[in-house]
């Protein structure tokens, strides 16, 4: 038999062969590569040449004895390699007569905490190592909670480097109902505590003389026979359209993957949100027809009617929907160096879906230690936290405990497009059933028409002392003389009032810049041209702002004035007291002004007089009033 036909038998027997997917967790240095490593080995999916390249590779380095330095079969990174842990995650393929697996051997230490969610999120078992001589520590605590946040049914307790402790099944024990007690917290629906050896392969694919007293499965025997599929195929069928295919004026299917349940044709389907239902006509699966497809497979579908669908709708099973919702109660994992805030605005990507999402409350974080919930107005990097999310549309979702594919999402930054948080569904909001925007009869062109003119936002944004409030004053006069109705929201003033319970932290500042532009917006629908002279010292709050408003609505005015000129101005007093340590981020010295990137106006107050400046902006902003 030559190669290629080796390969293509081998290929043909682990067609039909269920995949599992599972990732190793724990502390640093608690074996997780090695024992995969030693997985690999033993399961003879390691090549030749690799393992004579290993072999060489462990002897320069040293390896207690042993031929082969196992984590270096998963270890790929040099940084890894060099540092002793792993730092991203690594996934390796291998499979067994009973099944296909895919495992991600993710990070130990805190630091890369988000990286074990990113692998953690795809997974059905969570293999959780325990270092025999250390017990349960607080990344035990940190893996465990984050495995049953995304998801995670079935753990595996691996309690490693028994070797270590003679293999006493007194510590064992002392692990085990430390660690049984500790997951009564979680989601778990299965814990099985295995004692292993990673370095020696006691208990990971075959039994171990050294552990008489445990009756157990091994680690590979357990992942071979843990059924993880079965609840979302007996589940409602749930469908998120990924493409509408329309490769001729003949042709309209609906392409995606099943998330659970099953469909065959003839099959009644709910369209959401918009609650139109159509018959499954044909079911596609490259250049195939089925008959019935189910949970995990990619297929595209027909229906017997044209019905209005796009990208980021879910078709559902008509007799069994799933809810549509606005607004949210859900779990997060922040995965970002910078700080999520109340008020801030992401965009929140969920199946097929993107839309926007706003932290309308954080709830409270949780300690990894004690569980204890905590109140505060930012998440910080691997925070866990409870929050509500306000989003501009509905959405089709279920609870995550219900089905964890429609009830799971990630928060994208803005401005980076870098992924923040990863987050679960707990439940929607009464209030977004409840609450239905009011029909009113004088509307935006009415009062516009009144006016003379429509409404808008003049948004003014700098550092203080820039000259903000100097020219919004001197163009409103302007503006006011000749007719217009016009108001000022300014910074100060409006903390005197409206935002007096804020102050000046980062999620204070965000939450203050949310405020106005919810204040504006009603300005501008009341016909107003209104003047915000805020620093507004954040690119997010301004661009959320921006998007509350109409096209040429909104337009940012930016004062732009050295740091330095600002500061020699200095006209209360703050830099002063700054500079002093008296007064804490402060906008300019211990806290940033992210300068805006494309303003519609750029006013230097440092080369040309505020009077000037005013006149040319009042001349470029061309506004008129109707007769």
């Amino acid at each position: 038999m030559t190669v290629q036909q080796q390969i293509d038998t081998y290929l043909d027997e682990q067609a039909g062969l269920e995949t599992l997917r599972f990732i190793t967790c724990g502390s640093v240095d608690d074996g997780k590569s090695t024992l995969i490593g030693r997985m690999l080995y033993e399961s003879q999916m390691i090549l030749d040449d690799q393992l004579s390249e290993l072999e060489q590779t462990s002897s320069k380095i040293g390896t207690q004895g042993e031929k082969i330095d196992f984590a270096l079969l998963v270890d790929g990174l040099s940084a890894e390699r060099e540092q002793g842990i792993t730092i991203d995650v690594a996934y390796r393929y291998f499979a067994t007569d009973q099944r296909k697996f895919i495992v991600a051997d993710t990070p130990g230490h805190e630091q890369y905490t988000r990286n074990m969610v990113t692998g953690a999120s795809t997974a059905d078992v969570a293999v959780i190592l325990v270092d025999a001589r250390k017990g349960i520590l607080e990344q035990t605590r940190r893996h465990s909670f984050i495995a049953s946040l995304l998801g995670i049914r079935h753990v595996v307790l691996a309690v490693n480097k028994m070797d270590l402790v003679d293999f006493d099944q007194a510590t064992y024990d002392a692990i085990v109902a430390e660690y049984q007690e500790l997951s009564g917290r979680f989601s778990f629906e299965s814990v099985t505590p295995i004692p292993v050896s990673a370095l020696g392969g006691d208990n990971v694919v075959s039994r171990s003389a050294n552990t008489g007293w445990y009756q157990g499965p091994t680690l590979l025997g357990f992942l071979g026979a843990v059924d993880t599929r079965k609840a979302l195929v007996n589940h409602g069928f749930r469908m998120p359209v990924q493409w509408v295919n329309r490769p001729n004026l003949d042709f309209r299917g609906y392409a995606g993957s099943i998330v659970a349940g099953t469909v065959k044709t003839g099959d009644e389907v709910r369209i959401l949100p918009s609650g139109e239902t159509a018959a499954v006509d044909k079911i596609i699966l490259g250049t195939s027809e089925l008959q019935y497809a189910e949970a995990d497979q990619a297929v595209t579908l027909t229906l017997d009617r044209e019905v209005d669908i796009s990208r980021g709708d879910v078709l559902v099973a008509a007799k069994d929907p799933c809810e549509t919702s606005d607004q949210f109660e859900a779990k997060l994992v922040w995965m970002a160096k910078d700080s999520g805030y109340h008020g801030r605005t992401y965009w929140l990507k969920m199946g097929a879906a993107t839309v926007n999402a706003t932290i309308s409350e954080i709830r409270h974080t949780y300690n990894i230690n004690t569980f204890e919930e905590a109140m505060g107005r930012s998440l910080e990097l691997n925070d866990i936290s409870v929050v509500k999310l306000a989003i501009d549309r509905p959405v089709a979702f279920e609870t995550f405990a219900d089905c964890p594919p429609m009830g799971s999402f990630v928060l994208i930054d803005r401005q980076t497009h870098q992924t923040v948080a990863a987050g679960t569904i707990d439940f929607a909001l009464r209030r977004a059933d409840n609450v239905h925007r009011q029909a009113v009869t004088v509307d935006k062109k009415a009062r516009a028409e009144q006016n003379g003119h429509a409404g808008r936002v003049l948004w003014f944004t700098g550092l203080s002392g820039s000259g903000k409030s100097t020219i919004a004053n001197a163009l409103e006069i302007k503006l006011h003389n000749r007719g217009f109705r016009t108001y000022i929201l300014d910074g100060d003033n409006v903390r005197l009032g409206l935002n007096r319970d804020l102050g000046f932290t980062d999620a204070d500042r965000v939450e203050n810049i949310r405020r106005i532009a919810e204040v504006a917006k009603l300005m501008v629908d009341a016909g107003l041209i209104v003047m915000t002279a805020f620093i507004s010292p954040f690119r997010a709050e301004r661009q959320m702002a921006r998007e509350m408003f109409e096209e040429g609505e909104f337009v940012e005015i930016f004062v732009d004035t050295p740091l330095e000129v600002a500061e020699e101005r200095d006209p209360k007093g703050l830099y002063r007291k700054a500079r002093r340590g008296e007064l804490p981020n402060f906008t300019g010295i211990d806290s940033p002004y992210e300068v805006p990137k494309d303003p519609e106006f750029r006013l230097e107050t440092d080369t040309a007089s505020s009077k000037l400046l005013t006149e040319d902006l009042l001349q470029n902003l061309n506004f008129t009033i109707d007769d």
